[in-house]
């Protein structure tokens, strides 16, 4: 299954509450349980303006369907191609 990264700009990310990201983590979980089991939200990265979301789908529609449902943010949706760590360099 495919696997996707998703920037989703969001001025002031990196101070937004506990509280408030453990709402916007039920959100994504309520949206992604009407959607099926077919897309998987794996991880998200929060940064001062922006969070980096991993996701497994059949496709970037899926995901941009999930962002539309959600209210979320998705500026750029990129599949992976390949994932490199440092036992790449081994």
């Amino acid at each position: 299954m495919p696997k996707f990264v998703i920037e989703r700009e969001i001025p002031g990310a990196g101070a937004i509450p506990p509280e408030d990201l453990q709402a916007i983590s039920q959100k994504s979980c309520r949206v992604l349980r009407g959607l099926g089991p077919q897309i998987q939200w794996v991880q998200s990265y929060v940064t001062d303006d922006k969070i980096y979301c991993i996701y497994i789908a059949p496709n970037a529609e899926m995901v941009l369907e999930h962002a539309g449902l959600g209210g979320f943010p998705a500026n750029s949706v990129a599949r992976v191609r390949t994932i490199i760590d440092p036992t790449t360099a081994e």
